[in-house]
């Protein structure tokens, strides 16, 4: 009898274990020798995650060559490599979220779902539920309510990869130090800023500020959770009501009584601030936590503390960041596809979580060894994630210009202070609805 089981168990195993492992290996057999061109921000998600491209081909056979770059440098290639005809250079692009509706528009991305039921790729462990809920619907989904949410006919065009939210980070050291409790409002966020400049002698609170994309992005984050609105549901302009002013106005506050630097600071330039302890909180991404950490980026490793999005007349935190997805034109497809899943699997989403990047994956927040490591940024991610709102900006095809050259114009006077916040974003009213009107959205 015992020589049966023992016959039945070696017969599971040989049935069972070697077929899963049969199975892995001759989803990649086929692609083996090919090369992938992957192009991918300078950011601190990708700067982990390109750590394990080595172990991907290692483990599949597949070469990865990397085309990193800043990420606004980035869209302007990735276009023109997508519109050729024939292949493009790209076998894998990362889009940053607010491209996904401009790209499926102009047909240059490939629809996600063949590749998902073709049981030759798709592995059965991948498990898309297991995506954070807001990052699947935020940064994967095209066609659906508003082109851009979750609902009717939206389908998945890319991977979220590096999605994120945003949290309020401070330096709990000089919180202490001037009796500052953690900003849990806006008018205790504002209060503590101007305490801390007049106090501490550095800035209150870090923002980007940069003209264009990145100071509408500064405005965004206040917009939402004082109960605005870019535009209303006939698509008219909206960020110009009482609402979208006083965004404005706060942004102005902040940039008065933060680093001297804000105008002219990007995404990493104002994270960079925060990390040399130029200012004593940030409210941003949650790529914040892995820098934080780093002796090699940080000056406060050890003295910061996170949480929630303070509250205006509601809570809301920023939806946004990156996916991976494949150019209709590129040369390796199939091969592109095994890439995502592998570098966006449970195991890989691990691995890049304990090391700092970027969590996409309901499984890493549970995971205890990285509630461990991250004692005090899973709590704050948890209760961001909470209040992520998918539709903190309108992700129209049109919205990139908007952003960029209508608003990211209109706020860079405000913070500057050359003009009123009423006034400027009156100002600019035409010109944004007039790009709505000739995208179709505004018919009248």
């Amino acid at each position: 009898m015992k020589r049966r089981g023992l016959l039945q168990g070696v017969a599971a195993g040989a049935a069972l274990g070697p077929w899963v492992h049969t199975v892995a290996q001759d989803r990649y057999a086929k692609y083996r020798g090919q090369t992938l061109v992957v192009n991918y921000p300078a950011h601190p998600h990708y700067d982990q995650a390109e750590k394990l491209f080595a172990e991907f081909s290692a483990t599949t056979g597949i070469r990865v060559e990397r085309d990193k770059m800043q990420y606004l440098r980035m869209k302007d290639k990735q276009v023109l490599e997508m519109g050729k005809k024939g292949h493009g250079d790209y076998d894998v692009i990362v889009y940053v979220v607010m491209w996904k509706t401009e790209y499926v528009k102009k047909n240059l991305l490939e629809s996600l779902e063949p590749y998902f039921g073709n049981k030759a790729l798709a592995d059965p462990a991948w498990d898309q539920n297991d995506i954070i809920t807001r990052y699947w619907e935020t940064n994967a989904l095209v066609g659906g309510p508003k082109t851009y949410l979750p609902g009717p006919g939206a389908r998945p065009y890319g991977i979220p990869f590096g999605a994120e939210t945003g949290v309020l980070a401070y330096r709990a050291d000089i919180l202490e130090k001037h009796g500052i409790a953690v900003p849990k409002t806006y008018d205790e966020l504002l209060r503590a800023c101007h305490t801390i400049r007049d106090r501490e002698g550095i800035g209150g609170l870090t923002s980007r500020g940069q003209t264009g994309h990145q100071v509408t992005a500064a405005w965004l984050l206040h917009l939402t959770p004082h109960g605005g609105a870019v535009f209303d549901g006939n698509w008219r302009a909206a960020f110009n009501n009482a609402q979208g002013v006083r965004a404005a106005q706060v942004l102005r506050e902040i940039v008065e009584t933060g680093p001297a630097g804000i105008p002219s600071y990007g995404f990493g330039e104002m994270q960079n601030a925060f990390l040399q302890g130029q200012a004593a909180m940030y409210l941003d991404s949650v790529s914040v936590f892995g820098p934080v950490r780093d002796p090699a980026k940080s000056k406060i490793v050890g003295k910061v503390g996170y949480a929630v999005h303070p509250k205006g007349t509601q809570h809301s935190a920023q939806s946004g960041g990156f996916a991976l997805a494949i150019p209709r034109n590129a040369r390796n497809k199939d091969a592109a596809f095994l890439f995502m899943q592998w570098m966006t699997s449970k195991q890989a989403d691990l691995k890049i979580g304990l090391a700092g990047g970027n969590i996409n994956r309901w499984s890493t927040v549970d995971n205890a060894d990285v509630g461990k490591k991250y004692a005090i940024e899973i709590p704050a991610l948890r209760a961001a994630l909470k209040i992520t709102n998918p539709d903190w900006r309108p992700l129209i095809p049109e919205w990139d210009h908007i952003s960029q050259q209508i608003l990211g114009q209109a706020l860079s006077d405000v913070i500057a202070g050359s003009r009123p916040a009423k006034q400027a974003l009156d100002a600019v009213v035409k010109n944004a609805e007039d790009v709505l009107r000739k995208g179709g959205w505004i018919r009248n």
